[in-house]
C-alpha cells in the first residue's frame, strides 16, 4: 500500500507548538514537516516560478521518500483556461525538472476555475500535451464536468481525477488513472469523520497509489490530522 499524505503548504509558524515544535527556525519548518508527513502540496507554483536554487534545497533537506505535488500556474488554468497552453506546459514541467532529478516529484494538479464549464473537445486537446511520463491531476470545480464521457477521456491519459471535498462542494469518488489525488477542503473534520476518510483512503489504496491533501490554514488541525491518518495508514 502505498500513500502520500500532507498538508498544501508547510510554511506556518502559527503551527507551533501543537505541531511543529515551539523552537523551529522558520528555515527549518520544512526539515521538521518533512519527518512527520511524506508529501506537501506545493501552492507557491500556481503563481510564480520557483527559483532552481529553491527546488534544489527543498530536495536536499527532506528524506528520499518525500515527494513534492505543484499546483499547475494559473497562466494555463485560469488565464488561457487550457487552450493554446502547449509551451505553457513545457515551461511549466521544465521549471519542474531538479525535483523530477531528484526523483521526489509527484503528480502535478491542474485546478480549473469555478466558471470553467464542462467542454470535451478543450478538454481533449489539453491531455494530449501533459507529458506521458508525468502524472497529472485535474481539479474541476463546476459539476457539468462530473459525467462518463469526461472521465472516460481522462482514462485514455491516465490522468486522475482530483477528489475534492469542500463545505460547498463534492466530487464524485471515481478513479481515471493508475493513483488517485484527494483534497480534504472541508473547514472542520471531526474524529469521526477523520475514521470515515481514513476507511476511504485505506480501500483505494488496496488498488492504486494514493495522494491525500488537508487544508492548511493559521492553525494546525489539518496537519495534526493528516499526521494521525499517515501514522495509521502505514501500521499496515
Amino acid at each position: 500500500m502505498k500513500v502520500h499524505i500532507g498538508t498544501s503548504g508547510w510554511a506556518y509558524p502559527t503551527w507551533k507548538p501543537d505541531f511543529y515544535p515551539a523552537k523551529t527556525p522558520s528555515s527549518k519548518l520544512l526539515d521538521y514537516y518533512s519527518t512527520q508527513l511524506n508529501c506537501v502540496e506545493v501552492n507557491y507554483t500556481f503563481r510564480a516560478r520557483p527559483a532552481v536554487t529553491t527546488l534544489q534545497n527543498w530536495a536536499t533537506v527532506t528524506p528520499a521518500d518525500f515527494t513534492f505535488v505543484a499546483k499547475a500556474h494559473q497562466r494555463i488554468t485560469h488565464i488561457k483556461r487550457l487552450t493554446d497552453v502547449d509551451q505553457d506546459v513545457d515551461s511549466f514541467f521544465a521549471a519542474l525538472q531538479p525535483l523530477l532529478h531528484a526523483r521526489k516529484l509527484g503528480p502535478v494538479l491542474f485546478q480549473l476555475p469555478p466558471n470553467l464549464k464542462a467542454d470535451t473537445d478543450r478538454l481533449a486537446k489539453f491531455l494530449k500535451i501533459i507529458p506521458k511520463d508525468a502524472p497529472a491531476a485535474i481539479e474541476y470545480r463546476n459539476i457539468s464536468w462530473f459525467n462518463d464521457s469526461i472521465y472516460s477521456l481522462m482514462r485514455e491519459h491516465n490522468v486522475a481525477l482530483c477528489i475534492a471535498e469542500s463545505d460547498e462542494l463534492a466530487v464524485p469518488e471515481v478513479f481515471t488513472a493508475n493513483f488517485t489525488y484527494y483534497r480534504l477542503r472541508k473547514s472542520d473534520y471531526s474524529d469521526a469523520e477523520i475514521d470515515e476518510v481514513e476507511k476511504r483512503l485505506r480501500a483505494a489504496a488496496q488498488e492504486r497509489e494514493v495522494y491525500a491533501f488537508l487544508k492548511h490554514e493559521d492553525t494546525p488541525e489539518g496537519a495534526i490530522n493528516a499526521r494521525k491518518l499517515l501514522q495509521r495508514l502505514r501500521k499496515d
